[in-house]
């Protein structure tokens, strides 16, 4: 059997790779998987199969290559290959996806996608729920506003965006504003900033440090990006995004791109500041985090599926074993 990690494209190959997508059930999971990577139980209820039917389907898409694999902590979570090459396999295999995602879904499985995303949305919310009062000692293990603030101040200044400028006339909106510290030098730079969070124990927090800073500028809003998008048509508002050390807590990274995508003006910024992949697990308990940092080969891909243009990037390490980057996208 050919080895599915190479990118030669044998017909030996090929004919493997066709006969495992020549499946109905399976085509539909690599349809799925272009949304984000989901569990076996997930992909079960989804799907409404057995477990060992769906690791059996699984397991043919995974040795032809055309899904893989990544440990989440105890969970194993499956997604579609990251395909950033240029050889005949990856090409052909980007044209598969392209065919899948354009073509119409036998059974509508999007209330059963919702309904896994809300389980993980309420696992989060309840985890903010409950730590609400020590979230920010809770963060502080991993990475503190202070050891990465500067360093936004500094991002937003080389875009331009500089404290007190009277061009500075547009609208920033950020994802997740926790405590609310980063939308203090938003609000010095920006006309109006939104500050968005499903959690409104934090909100409860961020609307407390806007009172006591008079950052009358900020509007805090309780919900997601998808939210916003549909209930305030606030698509194209935007001049600039963040999303401040939150994507790992968000049940769907992915759709976070595609979302701000369509609530960016043409030349707008998103900035995403999150951790590198790791393997501290412990971080999953204490933190609340759903996913163990993102391969800064995701985030690009994604970006570019979503139609946005990678900017610069830098990246920093931390003396607990951490590292952040510091990632650009442009609209």
């Amino acid at each position: 059997m050919n080895d599915p990690t190479t990118h030669d494209l044998t017909l030996a190959r090929l004919a493997l790779a066709s006969k495992a997508a020549g499946d109905p059930l399976r085509m539909g999971v690599m349809k799925l998987l272009g949304q984000g990577a989901f569990g076996v139980l997930e992909l079960c209820q989804i799907f409404d199969i057995k477990q060992s039917s769906m690791s059996h389907h699984l397991k043919v898409l995974s040795q032809a290559g055309l899904v893989s694999n990544q440990r989440e902590g105890n969970s194993i979570f499956y997604r579609r290959p990251l395909n950033t090459g240029d050889d005949a396999f990856s090409n052909w295999l980007r044209s598969l996806f392209r065919t899948m995602d354009a073509a119409h879904d036998d059974v509508d499985l999007s209330p059963a996608v919702s309904g896994v995303l809300a389980e993980r949305a309420e696992a989060c919310a309840g985890f903010f729920a409950r730590h609400a009062d020590d979230f920010r000692e809770q963060q502080d293990l991993i990475a503190s506003y202070e050891q990465y603030g500067d360093a936004l101040a500094t991002i937003l200044d080389s875009l331009g965006y500089r404290p007190g400028q009277g061009s500075n006339s547009g609208y920033a909106l950020e994802i997740g504003p926790g405590e609310g510290a980063f939308l203090q030098p938003l609000s010095k730079r920006f006309n109006g900033v939104t500050g968005l969070d499903i959690s409104p124990d934090l909100l409860s927090k961020a609307e407390t440090f806007c009172s006591n800073e008079q950052l009358s500028s900020v509007a805090l809003v309780q919900g997601d990006t998808r939210s916003l998008l549909e209930s305030q048509e606030k698509a194209g508002s935007y001049d600039f995004a963040v999303a401040n050390m939150v994507l790992h807590h968000v049940p769907s990274p992915k759709s976070i791109f595609n979302d701000v995508a369509q609530l960016l003006h043409s030349g707008g910024t998103f900035l995403v500041t999150d951790l590198c992949r790791h393997e501290q697990v412990w971080a999953r308990e204490s933190c609340g985090d759903l996913w163990l940092g993102f391969e800064p080969a995701d985030l690009s891909q994604w970006a570019e599926e979503a139609g946005l243009k990678e900017g610069q990037s830098q990246y920093s390490g931390l003396r607990n074993g951490f590292q952040i980057q510091f990632r650009l996208f442009h609209a």
